[in-house]
């Protein structure tokens, strides 16, 4: 049997591409390198992206058409090229970020989101870099809490590739899942087909330099967040969990998995959301709504740093749901706390001087500990703030 090649360009003309409806031959998928060598056959296929989600099926489908139209005697060896070039492996993904904080916790309703909105919009304040993903595919809440329910992302041709442009929100670049489905209807997605929209967000956007890239995990440990730690380099996490023991027994499995040794991701330390409730017209009162210390006796049983106790205020909850994180408000004692919150996670990964930047690791996180920073020859101070300790110059 002598081999024509028009017999197998006539074959792959059966084959369609169901993006356009058009035949592969048609469409200009065939690269003109067809080499036939006996009953050897061998081609390329060009496909715009390397994620393109008919690549598998196409080549099937190439090759049983020419079985069936040619000869089934017909040996086939098809490659594949892409007009773009492939999104960097793990492990090279975002170079220009210094720093991948995962914001988690084991149960949700917690606060989680709340204090990684602030925790970045802080950040921001304090002139770094800032980046904010929003991992949780099946209940995003970024759009809502930062104004932006209405933005739609564009991609933009940057170094060869399509990139998602993030939304820049109070100096924030943000991506969540909630600009690109219903916010109406769930998200019944299976958890690779969640994981593979996680992995877009991350290495099919461009989030250019950052300081801090923070991550507003899911509740619980699931596949989102072993996605997370197989993809990122995460620096560390900090756990959030409210003082009632339901909410604790959550948060002590989230700390245990980043210590896994097959994880060991640093916990730069716990948040206790929630701590209590003080009535305007009684200021001095605190009412433990959910327990008293919960989290705090939990970080000491961890050997984990208490970053802050913070109370429950109406209007940390208001400005959440207007778009406006409480850490804009530098009038309001809140929008103050989360300001002197913020350097907090810095400090205990990297033991930084609110001065220089540089320093040495405190020792632990407590009012009247101090650290002492070489480059400026100065002493940091660990004072009480109304959520925990504040780093200062002494």
């Amino acid at each position: 049997m002598t081999l024509y090649p028009k017999m197998i360009m006539d074959a792959l003309a059966t084959v369609r591409y169901p993006g356009t409806g058009k035949n592969i031959v048609e469409a200009g998928m065939v690269e003109d390198d067809l080499r036939i060598s006996g009953l050897h056959v061998s081609f390329s296929l060009i496909f715009d992206k390397p994620t393109d989600p008919f690549l598998k099926s196409i080549i099937k489908a190439s090759e049983a058409a020419i079985h069936a139209y040619v000869g089934k005697e017909v040996e086939v060896e098809i490659k594949t090229k892409t007009l773009q070039a492939p999104r960097p492996e793990v492990g090279k993904l975002l170079p220009g970020v210094k720093n991948i904080i995962a914001v988690s916790s084991g149960k949700g309703g917690v606060g989680k989101s709340t204090i990684a909105a602030n925790l970045a919009v802080a950040l921001a304040k304090l002139g770094y870099k800032v980046g904010l993903l929003d991992t949780d595919i099946f209940g995003p809440s970024m759009p809502k809490m930062f104004r932006v329910e209405d933005a739609h992302p564009y991609a933009e041709r940057i170094e060869g590739r399509d990139l998602i442009v993030p939304i820049e929100s109070y100096g924030i670049k943000m991506l969540s899942i909630g600009f690109f489905v219903n916010p109406d209807q769930a998200t019944l997605w299976r958890g690779a087909m969640a994981c593979n929209a996680l992995k877009q967000l991350i290495g099919d956007a461009y989030w250019g330099d950052l300081d801090y890239f923070i991550l507003d995990t899911p509740p619980g440990t699931s596949d989102i967040h072993l996605t997370l730690v197989q993809t990122l380099p995460i620096t560390g996490a900090v756990i959030v969990s409210t003082p009632q023991k339901v909410a604790l027994a959550d948060a002590r499995k989230g700390i245990n998995m980043y210590q896994n040794e097959k994880v060991n991701v640093p916990i730069l330390g716990l948040v206790e959301n929630m701590a209590w409730f003080t009535p305007a017209e009684l200021p001095d009162h605190k009412y433990y709504l959910f327990g008293k210390e919960g989290v705090k006796h939990l970080s000491e049983e961890m050997h984990v740093p208490l970053l802050g106790q913070i109370p429950i205020v109406q209007s940390i909850c208001e400005n959440g749901d207007k778009g406006t994180p409480e850490a804009l408000n530098d009038d309001s004692l809140m929008g103050r706390a989360f300001m002197d919150f913020a350097p907090m996670p810095v400090l205990h990964l990297y033991g930084f001087c609110p001065s220089c930047g540089r320093g040495n690791r405190p020792s632990e996180c407590r009012t009247g500990s101090n650290s002492y920073c070489r480059s400026e020859k100065i002493i940091i101070r660990f004072i009480s703030s109304p959520i925990g300790c504040k780093a200062v110059k002494d």
